[in-house]
């Protein structure tokens, strides 16, 4: 019998399919980090972060209320609660009136829809241990028992879903005054007790019930990932888990993991790398540059302006980053229309150069030394992207063509000496970014 070149072809196919499909992890950092990141994850480049929570009622300094006012005892908070509340006033008398009484998870997709995002991260539990969700373990601490009499992870999910938005969870593992955890550390973490009884029963819980996409861990650096067993927990998710083929980890997973083990690297909250890193990374920004949790007390100057988010989008994404923005919802369930206003802003922006972003892989040169802001990616399969200007680097030929995006007609260009090219632009249309995209066929 003669076998074909496709034959074959499809016979390797099949073969690697399988192999793949076949793949064993097992609890240790050398196998779990020889995941591949699924591809979906590469390919979305923008996502929405939703820090929300019990903190989002006092709403007033930053998320870590409860932490500053009672173990960093800053004067600021102490003296905010002397003024506004009666002594004996307590943390957890705030969860009543976290009511989300507006919230509208299908009003708050289409928001996130409107951004351009591609996936979504909600804070299941911050710091402050309350669940926003009916957590079997966190017993009256959580969003149906207490507050909102509601499941909030499960009501924004199923809302996300009917967008085809990815969906993803954030979940601190500690939480900073539980006394099961405080005695575990009070032993050195010799003992388990927390993670046994708490941490772990409730990310089972979590992607059991809801499958997630995206497991956004946090909370992890007090103690080493060999107290938080996430190595086993990992081992499951990639193996066993009813999200083990789509599901993507970040690097949170205990003292010492940071920008070394998991899935994709967060490194630190607003990481930037300096230059293209060799494995895939997150940065993860907020809006508001004071608070991830909606603040009463915050000021226009204190937020990011839609320029200022456009840059530092494009510059993560020309090294190769996924770009996580942040809003904080009121207690009420409203998304500030100043958030709603700087996301509707990025999605008109990226209706226009959205080829510029999404699956685009890093190019061979990231920046351009102009005398404008020019970060350069490289369009899987298709043609080179850069933002604004005379460019230095690009090799042209007879058949390069330039255009703006936006503007049907192909730009006058000239080439310079043995790189490079001086483009003629055109009166550049207005758009509240200050940014342009210049797409470049045909170029090495």
């Amino acid at each position: 019998m003669q076998v074909t070149r496709s034959q074959i072809s499809l016979f390797l196919c099949l073969l690697s399919c399988a192999s793949s499909l076949g793949t064993r992890y097992t609890p240790d950092w050398a196998s779990l980090d020889a995941r591949p990141i699924p591809e979906w994850y590469d390919e979305v480049k923008f996502g929405i972060f939703v820090h929300w929570g019990v903190f989002s009622v006092p709403a007033f300094g930053s998320e870590w209320f409860w932490w500053y006012w009672k173990t960093a005892l800053k004067p600021e908070y102490i003296l905010f609660m002397v003024k506004n509340y009666p002594p004996g006033f307590s943390y957890t008398d705030f969860a009543p009136d976290f009511h989300a009484q507006f919230f509208d998870p299908d009003e708050w997709a289409d928001i996130f829809e409107a951004s351009g995002a591609k996936y979504v991260v909600l804070t299941s539990k911050h710091h402050e241990g309350f669940t926003n969700w009916g957590s079997p373990t966190s017993w009256n601490w959580n969003s149906v028992d207490n507050g909102p009499h509601r499941d909030l992870v499960g009501d924004l999910g199923a809302a996300i879903r009917k967008r085809s938005l990815h969906y993803g969870l954030y979940h601190s593992l500690y939480e900073w005054f539980n006394p099961i955890y405080l005695s575990d550390k009070q032993s050195g973490f010799k003992t388990q007790e927390f993670v046994e009884k708490k941490a772990m029963p409730e990310l089972y819980d979590l992607v059991n019930r809801y499958k997630p996409d995206l497991i956004w861990s946090d909370g992890d650096w007090e103690a080493p990932d060999t107290y938080w067993n996430s190595t086993g927990f990992l081992a499951w998710l990639y193996n066993d888990s009813p999200v083990k083929d789509v599901v993507v980890t970040n690097d949170r997973w205990g003292l010492g993991c940071y920008c070394k083990h998991g899935g994709y690297y967060n490194c630190a909250d607003k990481y930037t790398p300096g230059e293209l890193p060799d494995h895939k990374w997150e940065k993860c920004q907020s809006v508001d540059t004071i608070s991830w949790g909606y603040r009463r007390n915050m000021k226009l100057s204190e937020l990011m302006d839609l320029p200022s988010i456009i840059k530092d989008m494009v510059k993560v994404v020309a090294l190769g980053g996924n770009y996580l923005l942040n809003v904080g919802p009121t207690s009420d369930g409203m998304i500030a229309p100043v958030f709603e206003e700087r996301l509707r802003g990025i999605g008109a922006w990226l209706k226009v150069n959205g080829e510029a972003i999404y699956a685009t892989k890093p190019w061979r040169v990231q920046a351009e030394n102009a005398t404008v802001p020019v970060w350069c990616v490289d369009v899987f399969k298709l043609p080179l992207i850069c933002l604004c200007l005379t460019l230095l680097t690009p090799k042209t030929s007879y058949n390069t063509v330039v255009t703006l995006l936006g503007n049907p007609e192909p730009l006058k260009w000239a080439p310079l000496q043995t790189s490079g090219l001086i483009v003629l632009l055109p009166d550049l249309p207005f758009t509240p970014a200050d940014a342009w995209t210049l797409k470049l066929d045909e170029v090495a």
